[in-house]
């Protein structure tokens, strides 16, 4: 359950995100895709599509995306992406085969660099 409410959450931050940063806008000009993140039981699933410098998200899969992203069962996609250091446990994922990504991994390398626009900016101290 919580792996599905971080797909759904994601899916909103990254389009709200894509509706008012032009900085993402500018990662996403020129890019018409979707791809699917989805445990490999198949029984969560979230698809993304990215057309028109907008991020959409569906429940499911979709027909011919760029990538899926599988991972071995919810609570370890769960833990995988809200680690500490989420690039060395996908890395350790994908090594250890508990990560399968089928399509371009160029591109997936591309939305992980999409999660620095959806993490809330730390406010500065008041002096």
């Amino acid at each position: 359950m919580k792996f599905r409410m971080l797909l759904w959450l994601l899916g909103r931050m990254l389009g709200k995100a894509s509706k008012t940063n032009p900085e993402l806008q500018k990662q996403l000009q020129d890019k018409e895709l979707g791809f699917s993140l989805l445990t490999l039981d198949g029984k969560v699933a979230r698809s993304f599509h990215v057309a028109g410098q907008r991020i959409s998200s569906v429940s499911g899969t979709i027909d011919n995306p760029a990538f899926t992203m599988g991972f071995r069962d919810a609570a370890y996609a769960y833990q995988v992406m809200t680690a500490k250091n989420k690039q060395l446990a996908f890395m350790q994922g994908i090594q250890d085969k508990n990560i399968r990504i089928e399509g371009n991994p160029a591109l997936v390398m591309w939305f992980q660099g999409l999660f620095k626009y959806i993490v809330p900016k730390k406010k500065k101290p008041k002096s």
